[in-house]
């Protein structure tokens, strides 16, 4: 590991990678090669960037990531000799780590997740799509859209699996006429769990009705939003780009709440 630094790992991850976590050193005590102030990455995929202790301190770190990874929330742990262990959570409220090492020796560690900011993912080059674009950037969206003067990422519409989304994504089909049974299908194939239509009811109906007669799932078909975007009154392109980021926004938070939430009842 010459001349590694931790600092520009995460940097290059947060330009380059996958979500991650990073793992810091908090206290320890008795024999461990573990030093407070050390810091790691981990990967999703459990790869370790940096040191922070031996083998029983490696497997906590992973399971905690994969953990702080699902909630989006920070975890601290504590990883102590097994004959110390007197239940998983010790009575400060930290959980805790049954240790076998020979070192004998406590370590204290937070782990804190880094994830990306959502997609906003964008079928069309509408006046609407190209507003929608812009606002979103400005809220912080990683916007994705199939037809750009350049200021966004571009992608194609039967490629749009390889932007690797995710569940808390969100897909707009804004094409308005053009290519828009393509457009649907394609982003109601995404794991993205809000989907949402510029069209009437009626319209996405009738879309609707005929792709699931082509096999596509009709709960997946259910959970397309059409109108899409909150009813503002809005008239204008830049009007009807607010009302759907308005909507966009209330689900991040409303999903993030309810993550959190269902993270402490299991808790």
């Amino acid at each position: 590991m010459a001349n590694f630094d931790i600092f520009d790992t995460i940097e290059e991850l947060r330009r380059t990678g996958d979500a991650f976590c990073v793992a810091t050193v908090l206290r320890t005590a008795d024999a461990t090669s573990a030093k407070a102030g050390g810091k790691a990455a981990i990967t999703r995929d459990g790869q370790i960037l940096g040191h922070l202790g031996g083998a029983c301190v490696q497997r906590a770190v992973r399971v905690s990531a994969q953990d702080a990874l699902s909630s989006g929330a920070p975890q601290m742990i504590r990883i102590k000799p097994s004959d110390k262990v007197v239940s998983m959570t010790d009575p400060d409220g930290v959980q805790t780590f049954k240790s076998g090492c020979p070192s004998g020796g406590t370590v204290d560690l937070l782990v804190e997740p880094y994830q990306h900011a959502p997609r906003l993912v964008i079928f069309g080059g509408s006046p609407i799509a190209s507003a929608l674009a812009d606002h979103a950037a400005l809220a912080g969206f990683r916007v994705c859209v199939t037809e750009t003067d350049g200021a966004h990422a571009q992608f194609e519409p039967d490629s749009v699996g390889d932007l690797g989304l995710e569940a808390r994504d969100f897909v707009v089909v804004a094409s308005q006429g053009r290519g828009d049974a393509v457009a649907l299908e394609a982003a109601l194939n995404t794991p993205a769990r809000r989907v949402s239509m510029v069209a009437s009811r009626r319209k996405a109906d009738t879309l609707i009705d005929k792709l699931v007669a082509n096999g596509l799932d009709p709960a997946r078909a259910g959970q397309l939003k059409s109108p899409a975007g909150l009813d503002i009154h809005a008239i204008d392109p830049h009007e009807i780009a607010l009302s759907i980021l308005a909507e966009v926004v209330m689900w991040r938070n409303t999903d993030k709440t309810r993550e959190v939430s269902e993270d402490e009842k299991l808790a």
